[in-house]
């Protein structure tokens, strides 16, 4: 996927990231403290920047 050539974490990290955030309406925080959970550090300003 081109789109998400040289970004820092994995395809399927940010296709996540992005869907939670598009359906449920989870603010970049609360995202990043799910992302915490499974084992993945992620600031909610890097979250913003997807």
């Amino acid at each position: 996927m081109p789109l998400f050539k040289r970004r820092r974490f994995p395809v399927a990290i940010i296709l996540l990231c992005v869907r939670w955030s598009c359906k449920y309406g989870i603010s970049y925080r609360d995202l990043a403290e799910m992302m915490q959970v499974r084992g993945v550090g992620v600031d909610p300003s890097t979250i913003f920047d997807l």
